[in-house]
């Protein structure tokens, strides 16, 4: 997984809330050249960015697969987190100063073997795993940020097949899991929440 300098981390914080700033503006995502910015930066990365506003979760958007420059997909998610997701209204300009934001940057999916739930359930490691689940034409993904809110493993899996669609005791041998970890970036804010 890349680590990222301190420049680096507030250079993609920075541009997140010029993405969302554009977004107030002029109703668009922060339009981004990725050759203007140092060749870490310019990898192709998957990342969401999540919005707070005080401890409540107020938006979260990304990407699974790494198929933009980092700074191009976290431009785009940050847009899309303050006025794409769908359970929340568009982020407005009194709420946004109330606003913290984080960047999670994944690792490569790597696909998980196992023969049972209880099986999957034993080699989940909580507070370092996301996991995207995958039956059929259905789909979950949780970061690793969700951890905090469902420490558990069988608590995390259940409410993650609830995320795509699926009952919390659904089992079947065509149930794909793939796992991931994230470096996550953070302002102050989010940093003391989360201890």
């Amino acid at each position: 997984m890349n680590t990222y300098s301190a420049e680096e981390r507030q250079l993609l914080l920075n541009i997140c809330h010029g993405s969302i700033k554009e977004g107030l503006t002029n109703k668009r995502p922060l339009k981004i050249r990725a050759f203007d910015y140092d060749k870490n930066l310019r990898k192709r990365r998957a990342c969401f960015v999540t919005l707070k506003k005080k401890e409540a979760l107020r938006g979260c958007m990304g990407s699974i697969q790494p198929l933009k420059p980092l700074v191009v997909d976290a431009a785009n998610n940050a847009f899309s987190a303050a006025f794409r997701d769908s359970r929340f209204p568009g982020l407005t300009a009194e709420e946004y100063e109330e606003c913290s934001l984080s960047i999670s940057v994944l690792s490569l999916p790597e696909s998980m073997e196992f023969d049972s739930e209880d099986d999957l359930i034993r080699q989940l490691r909580p507070g370092i795993d996301g996991l995207i689940l995958t039956e059929g034409d259905r789909c979950g993904v949780f970061l690793p940020l969700v951890w905090e809110k469902l420490p558990t493993a069988k608590l995390f899996l259940a409410h993650l097949k609830n995320k795509a669609g699926l009952p919390n005791d659904y089992w079947s041998n065509t149930l794909q899991v793939e796992r991931y970890t994230t470096s996550l970036i953070s302002e102050p804010s989010l940093l003391a929440d989360s201890l």
